[in-house]
């Protein structure tokens, strides 16, 4: 859960990246991220509005690999990712740098979503 102001950011664009990191991280073993920015207006399956959250959340579940490929259409190699996932009990941190500039250099390695 992400509570309080950051001066000049929202809670959107300060979730952006820790998900979209761990949505590379999990999908390869089956496990899905979303990401629910405070006061956001979503639309549900069959065009409803969904409430704003109170607060904003990054929830996690176990993936549905008939579903979930519509999540994922911006992001193709997810989606490709999940659907051959696996839960084969593997450390998804284990090749993953501790130092930050290693970090940033590792996630700028990541495929984007396609903008829609």
């Amino acid at each position: 859960m992400l509570r309080g102001h950051c001066e000049g950011a929202d809670h959107r664009e300060l979730m952006a990246w820790p998900h979209w990191a761990l949505k590379h991280l999990y999908a390869p073993v089956g496990v899905m991220f979303g990401k629910f920015p405070q006061g956001a207006v979503e639309s549900g399956q069959r065009g409803q509005r969904i409430p704003p959250p109170p607060f904003s959340f990054l929830p996690v579940r176990a993936g549905v690999r008939p579903l979930d490929p519509r999540f994922l259409e911006t992001t193709p190699d997810l989606a490709a990712a999940l659907a051959v996932s696996a839960d084969d009990g593997r450390d998804v941190f284990e090749h993953i740098p501790c130092e930050w500039k290693a970090v940033r250099e590792w996630a700028s390695s990541l495929p984007r979503p396609a903008k829609r």
